[in-house]
């Protein structure tokens, strides 16, 4: 029986798709059904590997994906509690080595990239009605004393995973309309752009928003300051058409944007929050420089390291969810984050890991354009990539929507360290995901230049001319 020809994607699409799935009532945003599949992706590649019997991954690919195991593993061993750390080794090595190696071993041509790419866009585009329906409605989560924050199935624990799914959509859905040749592809992935800016602007979430708006800004940048120029006063127009013309949250939205340039003269609540809970991983580092208080250790120093400006926790309602007083369990920023729980070997081997991954999508990036041509694939990994860098300074990871920042950062990796091919084509490329060698050398024979003459077959003879 033959097999279908994206089969093999099953495995990485099955975990985008159960995105969609909401989490358990209470549940802490560990443990999802999106979580089982990306274990069972992982499995899935290892198997292959161990039957293929060839180095999956080029010598650079591995260096820079296996990076972080060494800063996570060190500040594990180094904790003054190495048993509670042990379920944060397990979180980051799915986080940032696993689930991205196997997706850089799953994705095999740049049709497969699209695929997918479409799959997060599918997903976000899903996520984003429920958002919009939960503002129309007034059935969303409690902001400013109305339940009208989109968060789409996340809940209001984890009012970040809608607006971070959203976002990963609006940022695809740009390279795909700037890189892609196709009429029709273009304009479909304007429209799902276009559609998607609606649920972002209602997430109210400053992060993403910045995020986003930076990441697109550098793709635009890319392609050209004329075509960036156009497109910045398209996105002007929309933007005064969705919050002045039609007034999708055009008074909260105005709140929300002024509070972005008062974080310092008179922020609110959850930046004082923020800017608190950054001290305190401050702090934490510089109580243990090198190897961090261990993982998971923010929660128990956090007392002792923050001021008196920090709040208890933060309250959560809506969204079919009773009044609830969530604990702040981390600085909301994943450098930090990672400096006070890892220490400086934590951070030059985890975020150098990002930086290393980011330098080389942008030298692909570059080589293919020295060469004539911009492909979507490579931008929407670059910009997918820059999103979660910049947004890693609001955030870090927790939440259902974490295992979708593992597949993020493996289609950037997929994009930097994969042996390219066109669809269906030989591979070409520095690195190998199990055909080749290790050199990039195409696993079959190479076909001949255009315009050259085929090489004879050792059983033919020349024919005679009539």
């Amino acid at each position: 029986m033959p097999v279908p020809p994206r089969a093999h994607l099953v495995p990485l699409l099955a975990v985008v798709a159960l995105l969609a799935v909401p989490p358990p009532h209470g549940s802490s945003g560990t443990g999802t059904v999106a979580d089982a599949a990306s274990a069972v992706l992982v499995v899935c590649c290892a198997v292959r590997v161990v039957r293929d019997r060839v180095r999956p991954l080029s010598r650079t690919a591995a260096v820079v994906l296996g990076l972080p195991v060494l800063g996570i593993c060190t500040a594990a061993v180094a904790s003054h509690d190495p048993a509670a750390s042990l379920p944060g080794v397990a979180r980051y090595l799915q986080v940032f080595v696993l689930v991205p190696a196997a997706v850089v071993l799953t994705v095999r041509d740049r049709r497969d990239f699209a695929v997918v790419a479409w799959a997060v866009i599918g997903l976000a585009l899903a996520q984003g009605a429920v958002g919009v329906a939960q503002y129309l409605t007034g059935t969303g989560a409690s902001y400013m004393g109305e339940d009208v924050r989109a968060v789409g199935t996340f809940g209001p624990t984890d009012v970040m995973g809608m607006a971070t799914v959203v976002a990963y959509g609006i940022v695809a859905a740009t390279g795909i309309a700037l890189g892609t040749t196709g009429r029709r592809s273009r304009t479909w992935a304007l429209v799902c752009g276009g559609l998607l800016a609606v649920p972002l602007v209602v997430s109210f979430s400053r992060g993403a928003w910045i995020a986003t708006a930076a990441a697109c800004a550098l793709l635009l940048a890319l392609c050209g300051v004329r075509r960036a120029v156009r497109v910045g006063l398209a996105a002007g127009a929309l933007g005064v058409v969705l919050v002045a013309g039609l007034g999708i949250g055009s008074q909260l939205v105005q709140e929300r944007v002024a509070s972005i340039s008062q974080v310092t003269a008179a922020p609110d609540r959850s930046v004082t929050d923020r800017y608190t809970m950054w001290a305190a991983a401050a702090g934490m580092w510089r109580a243990e420089p090198l190897t961090g208080v261990g993982l998971k250790g923010f929660p128990h120093y956090r007392d002792s390291h923050a001021s008196l400006a920090l709040s208890s926790g933060s309250d959560t309602a809506g969204a079919g969810r009773g009044f609830q007083r969530q604990p702040l369990l981390s600085p909301h920023n994943m450098y930090l984050l990672v400096l006070g729980e890892q220490g400086l070997l934590g951070l030059l081997t985890v975020a150098g890991s990002w930086l290393a991954l980011l330098g080389c999508a942008l030298r692909r990036l570059a080589d293919t354009r020295r060469a004539g041509t911009l492909p979507a694939c490579g931008l929407v990994a670059v910009g997918l990539l820059v999103w979660q860098l910049v947004d890693f300074a609001y955030a870090d990871i927790g939440g259902p929507a974490t295992v979708l920042t593992a597949l993020v950062l493996g289609m950037a990796a997929w994009w930097s360290f994969a042996p390219h091919r066109p669809a269906g084509g030989p591979a070409t490329g520095t690195g190998t995901t199990g055909t080749g060698t290790d050199t990039g050398t195409p696993a079959g024979p190479v076909p001949p230049r255009r315009g050259a003459p085929a090489p004879p077959t050792p059983n033919s003879a020349p024919r005679a001319r009539s």
